[in-house]
């Protein structure tokens, strides 16, 4: 395939010719002994402690080159930040040959890859900086980044915002757009938080498999591949909720797993067909035990993100001050429409959808109905951090039901500026109860409901075996990172969302 250079990209490949007839190699061995990065030497750096900075040795790419004729002001872009190199040509090249400076140099691009050493100062200008006695070509830039381009008001106009581009082009989105790497930082972050919060009460991180022979654990439309040497279809995981449970069974007490899921179904501002989610499955306790822990973790998490609990999220301050709202989600529905659906059959719940315009299959039965009315009536009215609990079962399949409300499950969902960001229940452990489950799902599949849950034989040959009374949680990270990042969209805590494939 032959490929169309723009004239930024001759110029560039120009020039690295002229390097390599000079003997100098544009990609050298990556060995380059850096011992100090932008943020740190600014935020250290002063006269007191300027004797620990005489041995200073630095790299980054290149972002702005100011050319004073014999001096350069070169700044470079670290892991950290924004770093300047103040590099005098007689310094650089004292003797008479000044071929490094006219090789090396002068010929710089924004792009270039450079390493320095020498001495911190302050300029005259008052900007820290490094006084360059050696520079070091490391990688030559054969591509030229992004021009940001503003308007009068200061606003980024150009492919630097473009989402088509920044999502596709990810590497360089995060070299031209800083606030970007911040936000893929707080999500390290975030997952780390969790990680200590959890370690700290005694839970254990564990690894279920990925490719499945049964795609169970949730209800979703799953991916499917084939496994070569066994000759059989297998699932990407669309949950590992049942492996988890498999390990209570087995004698561990508190489970959990950061899981990457795979769901073959639509693609929009909230959802992503791969996505991670926290799952976590603890012995001996309930939904309610699992409110309590879940305000506490996600209190913290802001307050280890932001060192507050309350946060702007889009034109919204949300506050993640414990303790949350809980109210029903038959509550929630006649709350915000006036309908009470508790006691209605399935063709009562089709005559609701009609009487408040929702469009409905006519594949799915009264749990998903009654889904459907919440999600087009009630969810994005719960901004603040509200637990909606105590489901119909027809919703929950894997959920016990509720110890003193007939026909309902002991089971919550946090809604967060109207979008759900855990789910949990109380687990069901009874083997007979969650084989009927299993089959009413069969039934629904066989009615064309591509979501509806296959059974899982060997998961109720576990609990066969017995599982202790069992609490468990799944968390949506990328929607609790949006959140706690004030994104707009998943694709913008996603490092590389998935995309139709270019044609190159």
């Amino acid at each position: 395939m032959s490929q169309h250079l723009s004239e930024q990209e001759i110029i560039r490949r120009e020039k690295l010719t002229k390097l390599s007839e000079a003997g100098i190699n544009a990609f050298p061995a990556p060995l380059f002994p850096v011992s100090h990065y932008s943020e740190a030497i600014k935020n250290n750096f002063s006269e007191e402690t300027k004797d620990s900075f005489t041995q200073v040795c630095v790299a980054g790419r290149v972002m702005s080159i100011n050319d004073k004729g014999k001096v350069f002001f070169i700044k470079i872009q670290d892991a950290q930040g924004v770093f300047q190199l103040y590099v005098k040509r007689d310094e650089l090249c004292p003797d008479d040959d000044k071929s490094f400076w006219d090789n090396v140099v002068k010929p710089l691009d924004l792009g270039d890859i450079i390493g320095a050493t020498g001495y911190v100062f302050v300029t005259k200008t008052g900007e820290t900086s490094l006084h360059t006695q050696t520079l070091t070509l490391l990688t030559k830039s054969l591509k030229p980044l992004p021009i940001v381009k503003r308007d009068e008001e200061g606003n980024v106009f150009d492919e630097v915002t473009d989402p088509e581009f920044r999502y596709r082009q990810r590497y360089v989105d995060l070299i031209i757009n800083p606030d970007v790497k911040d936000v893929f930082v707080k999500r390290t972050k975030l997952v780390n938080t969790i990680r200590e919060f959890l370690n700290a009460r005694g839970a254990l991180e564990v690894d279920t498999p990925v490719l499945q022979a049964i795609p169970g654990g949730a209800a979703a439309r799953p991916f499917i591949t084939h496994h070569n040497a066994l000759d059989v279809p297998f699932y990407l995981r669309i949950a590992n909720e049942l492996y988890l449970k498999r390990l209570i069974v087995g004698g561990f007490d508190w489970v959990y797993e950061f899981s990457r899921n795979f769901r073959n179904e639509g693609m929009d501002r909230t959802h992503n067909p791969e996505f991670t989610v926290l799952e976590w499955y603890t012995a001996y306790k309930d939904y309610f035990w699992m409110m309590d822990i879940t305000e506490q973790l996600i209190e913290k998490i802001a307050m280890a993100l932001h060192g507050s609990t309350e946060l702007q999220v889009g034109d919204k301050t949300i506050s993640f001050k414990a303790p949350y709202k809980r109210i029903s989600i038959l509550d929630a529905i006649q709350e915000n429409t006036g309908i009470d659906v508790s006691n209605l059959d399935e063709a009562g719940l089709r005559d609701v959808c009609k009487q408040l315009h929702i469009d409905v299959s006519p594949t799915i039965g009264k749990g998903k109905l009654i889904d459907e009315i919440f999600g087009a009536t009630s969810e994005s009215k719960y901004v603040q951090p509200t637990f909606i609990i105590d489901y119909p079962v027809e919703m929950s399949p894997l959920t016990k039901k509720h110890r003193s409300k007939e026909g309902l499950v002991e089971r919550f969902e946090l809604m967060v500026n109207g979008k759900e960001i855990a789910n949990a229940y109380s687990e069901l452990n009874d083997p007979i109860d969650q084989r009927e489950r299993f089959e009413e799902q069969v039934k629904l599949m066989e009615r064309g409901d591509d979501e509806a849950m296959f059974i899982d034989y060997d998961f109720l040959r576990a609990l066969e075996y017995g599982m202790p009374p069992t609490s468990g949680i799944g968390i949506g990270i990328d929607r609790l990172v949006m959140m706690m990042t004030n994104q707009p969209s998943i694709q913008d805590v996603l490092l590389f969302p998935q995309m139709r494939p270019e044609n190159f």
